[in-house]
């Protein structure tokens, strides 16, 4: 079965969302919806649509929704409403209760919904999270994340927590299998915009892990780490090149005083050879392999996003509860 797939939203995510649509096996991309003056009037010899009821008239199985935050409920309802299928750009929506309206309006009518949380694509990500699941690290102690760059021009409506934040958010509890039970944050405002651009959060997870997260805007370097560490040593992904390496804590045994504490060695240092898919292709895949068996199949769920924006909105608050006058 061929599934017809459409797209909201032609600006940077949305053109990679086209590419990746106009390739994909299964699944006949036939158009766009996108009102802006300056969006050419085809892509990928597709039409582009001004008009929002007349896209919805396409004969649509799914669409993906990568426009702006503020009109991805606008933009899911009406989706909804006409029976399709939907894959949004995170966050799910710009508030978490816009975010539970969404997961209870697709869930009342029996329609996959799913979250471009596209960190849980990343090849390294899914190493760690099978190594540790494998137990190569024992009893998950720490995850810290660094989340660092410049400001991107294409964003407008949200800050930097809702924007690259959500990412570590989701993809924390998601490598741990666990959920987040409480969450602190100290943000700045350092670049005259009315929304947060840089922020320092912890958090503890349901099974005792504790995490840490740097994000920011005011970095002229782009980072993307995320460090695991557990009783039997560290996992460090780097999601910018898809690397994993394994540090082993040391096995050499040393006598140790009862009264001293126990610390680790230096042991073994691996960098595991990996399958890189590009992140947004096995995105694609697992979306359109859940509407074709109308279940979630390895996809961020709207129910999984809803969380995401709900913990967002704490560490927002907490910053703004905590900013010194």
């Amino acid at each position: 079965m061929t599934l017809r797939a459409g797209l909201l939203g032609l600006g940077v995510m949305g053109s990679n969302h086209a590419r990746v649509l106009a390739g994909l096996e299964g699944v006949e991309f036939v158009g766009v919806f996108d009102p802006a003056p300056n969006v050419p009037d085809h892509v990928h010899d597709q039409p582009v649509i001004r008009d929002l009821d007349d896209f919805l008239k396409l004969g649509l199985d799914y669409a993906v929704v990568a426009a702006p935050t503020i009109y991805h409920l606008e933009m899911g309802t009406r989706l909804a409403e006409a029976g399709i299928h939907a894959l949004i750009e995170k966050p799910v929506a710009s508030t978490a209760e816009d975010a539970a309206t969404l997961r209870d309006l697709f869930a009342s009518r029996g329609l996959v919904g799913g979250v471009g949380h596209i960190e849980r694509y990343n090849p390294a990500l899914q190493a760690a999270r099978q190594r540790i699941e494998d137990g190569l690290l024992g009893e998950i102690y720490q995850i810290a994340t660094r989340r660092q760059g410049p400001f991107p021009g294409r964003i407008a409506d949200v800050g930097v927590i809702k924007d690259l934040a959500t990412h570590d958010i989701d993809l924390t509890a998601w490598v741990a299998q666990q959920e987040y039970v409480s969450v602190n944050a100290r943000t700045t405002h350092r670049s005259g915009r009315p929304h947060e651009d840089m922020v320092v959060a912890v958090g503890t997870l349901s099974g005792g892990t504790i995490t840490s997260h740097v994000v920011n805007w005011l970095t002229p370097f782009k980072e993307r780490v995320t460090i695991v560490t557990g009783e039997r040593g560290i996992l460090v992904a780097d999601t910018l090149t898809a690397d994993l390496t394994y540090y082993e804590n040391g096995r050499i045994q040393v006598d140790w005083d009862p009264g001293e504490f126990r610390g680790v060695t230096e042991g073994n240092m691996t960098r595991f050879a990996l399958d890189r898919k590009e992140p947004m292709l096995a995105e694609h895949e697992a979306f359109r392999d859940s509407v074709l068996d109308c279940e979630p199949k390895g996809i961020v769920t709207f129910a999984e996003g809803a969380r995401v924006v709900r913990i967002a909105e704490r560490m927002v608050a907490d910053g703004l509860d905590h900013r010194l006058e």
